[in-house]
């Protein structure tokens, strides 16, 4: 099998996968959330650290452990939002008394925020599936026409230094086509703040760009290609979702400004 073929069926696998949980929404999305927020946290340790964590190493793992368990129980936002901060300024702190680093500490924001905003888009109602179709529409249409419109027109590079694949001319076209593919689940939704959401999709694509760009940073700060081989074909979960988890908290920060922190999705679209 080509390593094109294996990308494919991995693709199909996952996109089913992701689209079942996401209808179902409730427990059974929290706990992909908590999947892939752990499968970050793993990954971005696995880059940044020289050695195998122990004792007191492991503590940002056990923070980690505690705020999915608490994402799983779906406990209030602010509350689960609380305890994000004080989970990464205890890491912080103690990685500080070792003199380490602070890659844990900024991991386990990344990590934690990054499914934190995914499950409480999402919540058990029509309007969190509508945000979280409108935020994989986004994303994932910006992601593909940047691909395809970058390797069509070429042109100058992004960002050369960081990713030296990615084009301006792809950076256009994914926006474009980000925005349009926004556009139009929020008019098969029968969305009456169509300027709104445009605005916001514009927002979610810029954004989800900028994301990735992040990520290939972490990787070429760390030496890696590929964040982990977790996932045949595409390398890891970062490697996938890292525009991703970045436009979702984007979208969390839009919505809750404009409803609340635990129903964000209700500003965005009407339930």
């Amino acid at each position: 099998m080509s390593n094109l073929q294996l990308r494919i069926m991995s693709a199909i696998v996952m996109a089913a996968v992701v689209l079942v949980l996401t209808w179902l929404g409730g427990l059974p999305f929290r706990l992909l959330s908590a999947v892939i927020a752990g499968a970050v946290f793993y990954e971005w340790t696995r880059m940044s650290r020289r050695l195998p964590a122990t004792g007191i190493g492991l503590l940002p793992e056990a923070l980690m452990v505690i705020l999915l368990l608490a994402l799983v129980v779906g406990i209030p936002a602010p509350m689960l939002l609380v305890g994000i901060a004080l989970a990464v300024i205890i890491a912080a702190a103690s990685s500080a008394q070792r003199g380490a680093g602070q890659w844990d500490a900024s991991g386990l924001a990344y990590a934690a925020l990054s499914g934190f905003s995914l499950a409480y888009l999402r919540d058990g109602d029509q309007p969190g599936l509508l945000a979280i179709l409108f935020l994989f529409a986004v994303v994932w249409t910006t992601d593909i026409a940047a691909y395809f419109v970058g390797r069509a027109v070429g042109g100058p590079k992004l960002a050369p230094s960081i990713s030296p694949g990615k084009t301006q001319s792809g950076a256009l076209g994914g926006t474009i086509g980000g925005v349009v593919a926004g556009l139009v689940v929020a008019v098969a939704a029968g969305a009456e703040n169509l300027t709104f959401l445009t605005v916001v999709a514009l927002v979610l694509s810029i954004v989800s760009q900028a994301g990735d760009l992040f990520e290939s940073w972490v990787k070429r700060r760390h030496g890696r290609k590929d964040s982990s081989q977790i996932i045949p074909g595409h390398g890891g979960v970062m490697d996938r979702v890292d525009g991703l988890v970045v436009a979702a908290f984007a979208l969390y920060v839009i919505g809750c400004l404009a409803a609340s922190a635990d129903n964000p999705a209700h500003g965005l679209f009407a339930g």
